[in-house]
């Protein structure tokens, strides 16, 4: 079984310097590929996929244009995988489901540097370090965190991403399957909310990460931060500011959106191991229509911050990783509106009725808790894992 591991990493200035080059010249193949085609479209021309692209690339146009020889300068695995990624990016839109690829924008984009196992010598780990082809030994800032290779586990390949100034690595490592664990008979229903993180039906509530003081406290001080650089954006326009004082400035921005963003995801993962980790025979959530939510402009901004969608995905993973059997049921499946005793359909619930009282049989129950029972012992669903 692969399982990723993803951390930061403490590069030398000469490594920092050889992974920004990678990832810049990446960002430059793959808007290089997706321009290419679309001239090729254009003029009526067949569609070039990704290999016969690497092959026109290395036999006709490089030595036509020695200018860009700087393309070979970097990792070819790295090259390759981006001509791949932007061939996926077209079959997608081919198959109508997704939109036109669209460029990276440098600064904006999240474009990465690929790697991958070659020979024996390659993607070595121990305690405080990693071994990655073109780079060397690199150093980890969370010592132990990935397996080591004395202890008989093998990397298969890896990523090297940079936000904010700060570098992360995610390598994907090959692990024994757990499947003697004992598992208790019974299931848990989550219901994700606005107010509460997760409501579950066997009483465990997550609160919301947004409402605590830490997180209140580094998003007055990004507001505060924000202002400055909206302050020296006006004033480069005028030619008042110099452009190191505003790279600066949107570095610290940066960062602040880096440590909001790493808290709330660190929320996430605590809160689906302690779901996981009460061994389940299964787990049933509801298929929100994340993306419909978003279009209300009063709950776009708390729902974006609350991660739905990466706790589905999270959650996915790790039932797959500890083979448990993760249940969806359908978005218009009445959970909140349905009493969990009798059955009944309460069709005027409002959102602001925070407790359930049933009309018929007089049950009294929390909305979100009712929800989460009604979740568990929903018959009609979809398995993903």
């Amino acid at each position: 079984m692969l399982k990723s591991f993803k951390t930061e990493i403490n590069p030398t200035e000469e490594q920092s310097i050889k992974i920004n080059k990678t990832i810049g010249t990446c960002r430059y193949i793959y808007n290089f590929y997706i321009a290419h085609n679309k001239e090729l479209y254009e003029n009526g021309e067949k569609f070039m996929s990704g290999k016969s692209f690497s092959v026109w690339l290395n036999n006709e146009y490089l030595p036509n244009n020695p200018d860009k020889m700087w393309i070979k300068e970097v990792s070819s695995k790295s090259i390759k995988k981006s001509m791949e990624d932007a061939y996926v990016a077209f079959k997608r839109f081919f198959m109508h489901k997704s939109k036109f690829p669209r460029f990276k924008k440098k600064g904006k984009s999240d474009v990465k540097m690929y790697f991958v196992k070659n020979n024996k010598t390659d993607c070595l780990t121990e305690r405080h370090r990693i071994k990655i082809p073109t780079l060397g030994w690199v150093r980890l800032k969370e010592k132990g965190y990935i397996p080591t290779s004395k202890d008989g586990f093998n990397v298969r390949s890896g990523t090297i991403s940079c936000k904010a100034g700060r570098y992360y690595i995610s390598v994907l490592v090959d692990m024994p399957n757990t499947d003697n664990v004992q598992y208790n008979n019974f299931g848990i229903g989550i219901d994700l909310g606005l107010k509460n993180l997760a409501i579950c039906s066997d009483g465990s509530v997550f609160q919301s990460i947004n409402k605590t003081f830490n997180v209140r406290k580094v998003e007055k001080i990004l507001k505060r931060e924000q202002r400055k650089l909206s302050r020296k954006v006006m004033s480069i326009k005028k030619g008042e500011s110099t452009q190191k004082n505003f790279v600066k400035q949107k570095l610290k921005v940066q960062k602040l959106h880096q440590r909001l963003n790493n808290i709330r995801t660190d929320y996430l993962n605590k809160t689906i191991h302690s779901i996981v980790k009460t061994k389940p025979s299964f787990i049933v959530i509801e298929d929100l229509n994340v993306s419909g939510i978003m279009k209300n402009r009063h709950l776009s901004k708390a729902v974006a911050q609350q991660k739905f969608f990466e706790f589905k995905t999270k959650l996915i993973s790790k039932c797959k990783e500890n083979n448990i059997e993760l249940r969806v049921v359908d978005r218009f499946y009445p959970s909140s509106k349905l009493c969990h005793k009798c059955g009944n359909v309460k069709r005027d619930l409002k959102l602001s009725d925070r407790t359930y009282r049933c009309d018929k049989c007089g049950y009294v129950e929390d909305r979100d808790i009712n929800a989460s029972l009604n979740l568990r012992d929903a018959k009609t669903y979809t398995i993903i894992q």
